[in-house]
């Protein structure tokens, strides 16, 4: 393996320095270290360098031009291993290089040159790379030099994406055995055992997940697009205070069914679903065919439901009509049946076509009116943005080194949202207290009238609505559909003198933050410690016995379709303002230039 101990690009040594660092008597610890200086000080000084000798006791060079006397003549010390410079001519009479192409500017030149950057940032750019040596030392690389000379000083940080699968199944045992409870397990297929599938969910997410995390799981998938493709799978749960908290990772050779299946099949027996103390889950997907049978197959009681943007977007471009995507949404969060059948009713005086493309998303699946499982609040997925980053972040990296990013990641989430949480007083997370604050704020404007010890009519100027404070019950469905107590609930808590507080689910407290991050993730011993295949060892779904080689799903040739996740699209479209007088879309009553 080559030597990466030269400088980087941007520290590398002016040509006074190189000049003066070169005279006779000058040492060396070996001769390749002897051949890369000279290199350089060829590069930094434009002249081609000629190799006459090269051998355990001597180097010897001289400029490439004929007639100019620069030459330069290195020996092997007697009795140790280093060189000294004997002979020095160290003045040219040649123009040099007169263009910016040059003979030393090697792929293994442009590997050490990149290493310190490409070390800082993996998603450093071949073109940015062409453009910096250019900068920096005046020399012009090809685009296939730069990438070639990134993948060498890839490799030689972080390994080949082949050593990479090599070393899953010693990975995998390091997991185990450094976080007990946890399940990470590696599969192969076929005679030359071709990697298939890797699952990996620490002890840490389990526990914190059963025990204090809501009944919520996002499932979605990125596309890989490393050397060998694949496909990023992910389940993840949401924490007291609405941050996403991943419970299992897969990698796949390639998305299908069967790989959904069985993705679902390990979260189910991690998750122990057959016990008493898990409850009933809800599931938000995108719906597609596979991950639709897995749920059913493997959760048949849970409430699987559309992830609201894959259904909004689909709405949007099927109308293309602004007035009716403002109808849409306030349909999708209407509390009641009676207030989504009038938005549809609104929509379909505008457009008849909506009717059949109801038939093709069903509001059961989406609607919060409808649906009969419990979002608490969450309608999108949020691990979609997750999963583009770790690909967009770790694309580039060996399988090992992309789960060592991940784990690191959730790592620091936890220790920060740990000490986060251990300096909070109060009662609920801060989204939820800022919530019930507010509900208890609209609570003051409403008149209560009890009907018994647990039941209360709450009047106000648009409806009267029925409270049940013992099965925390209110006729307008935010309570029970959120998790946190609705103005009405509220103004009956506060007119018999409880703590409103203390009638949120118990997800959205301190102590279920808390709780949630009380285990670590555990470090990772350096791979320089693990077991190589052969040594073998026990546990698992494949031992350190197996030699796991890359999947056949390779990149082809040629750039990647690219496919922009714009940050707007995770968020609700801006509402449509609708006039009230000539119900125009665009400006208020207000603004209206028709006469009243």
């Amino acid at each position: 393996m080559e030597d990466h101990s030269l400088p980087a690009p941007d520290t590398s040594l002016s040509l006074t320095e190189y000049v003066l660092d070169l005279a006779i008597g000058q040492e060396f610890p070996d001769v390749e270290t002897c051949r890369r200086r000279l290199k350089n000080i060829a590069l930094v000084q434009h002249f081609d360098l000629r190799i006459v000798k090269s051998d355990r006791s001597r180097f010897i060079a001289k400029c490439s031009k004929e007639g100019c006397p620069w030459r330069v003549h290195v020996a092997k010390c007697p009795g140790v291993p280093t060189f000294t410079v004997r002979t020095l001519h160290g003045e040219h009479t040649c123009e040099g290089v007169l263009n910016l192409h040059h003979q030393q500017a090697s792929v293994g030149w442009v590997a050490r040159s990149v290493e310190a950057r490409v070390r800082d940032n993996p998603r450093y750019k071949p073109k940015e790379i062409l453009q910096d040596i250019r900068d920096q030392h005046g020399v012009a690389v090809s685009y296939m030099q730069a990438w070639r000379g990134k993948e060498r000083s890839m490799a030689a940080l972080h390994g080949t994406f082949e050593e990479g699968y090599r070393l899953l199944p010693a990975y995998c045992e390091q997991i185990r055995k450094t976080n007990p409870g946890s399940i990470a397990s590696v599969f192969a297929i076929g005679q030359e055992n071709c990697f298939h599938r890797l699952f990996i969910s620490y002890r840490a997410s389990i526990y914190g997940f059963i025990h204090a995390c809501r009944p919520l799981l996002e499932l979605d998938r990125a596309h890989l697009k490393g050397k060998y493709l694949g496909s990023l799978l992910c389940a993840a749960a949401v924490d007291a205070d609405d941050a996403l908290f991943p419970l299992a990772i897969a990698i796949v050779d390639v998305e299908s069914d069967e790989n959904w299946m069985w993705f679902m099949s390990e979260l189910r027996k991690l998750l122990g679903v057959s016990t008493d103390n898990m409850p009933r889950l809800t599931i938000l997907s995108e719906r597609q065919r596979g991950v639709v049978e897995a749920v059913e197959t493997h959760f048949p009681s849970a409430f699987h439901g559309f992830c609201l943007r894959y259904v909004s977007e689909n709405f949007r471009d099927t109308f293309k009509n602004a007035k009716l995507v403002n109808i849409f949404w306030n349909a999708v969060y209407a509390l009641t049946a009676v207030e989504f059948d009038s938005k549809i009713a609104e929509m379909a005086e505008i457009s008849q076509d909506v009717i059949p493309w109801f038939q093709h998303f069903p509001p059961q699946l989406w609607a919060v009116a409808y649906f009969e499982g419990v979002r608490y609040g969450h309608f999108t997925l949020g691990v979609t943005e997750l999963l583009y980053n770790w690909a967009l972040e770790c694309h580039e990296l060996p399988i090992v080194q992309m789960m060592e990013h991940i784990r690191h990641q959730l790592s620091s989430w936890y220790n920060d949202r740990r000490d986060m949480g251990m300096r909070w007083a109060s009662i609920l997370v801060p989204s939820a207290e800022k919530r019930v604050l507010e509900a208890m704020a609209d609570a003051r404007c409403y008149q209560v009238l009890r009907a018994n010890e647990v039941e209360f009519e709450i009047v106000s100027t648009e409806r009267t609505n029925i409270v049940d404070i013992q099965t925390r019950v209110c006729s307008c469905r935010r309570w029970h559909i959120y998790g946190l107590p609705c103005a009405h609930a509220a103004a009956a808590l506060m007119s018999c003198g409880h703590n409103v507080h203390l009638f949120a689910e118990p997800w959205f407290t301190v102590a279920s933050y808390r709780e949630s991050y009380s285990q670590m993730i555990n470090p990772i011993p350096d791979k320089s410690l693990w077991k190589e295949p052969g040594e073998g060892t026990e546990g698992g779904s494949a031992n350190v016995d197996i030699t796991i080689r890359p999947p056949k799903t390779r990149r082809p040739p040629g750039r990647p379709k690219k496919k922009v996740l714009r940050v707007e699209n995770f968020k609700r479209p801006k509402r449509v303002v609708q006039c009230g007088r000539c119900h125009m879309l665009g400006h208020s009553q207000k603004k209206c230039t028709l006469p009243s």
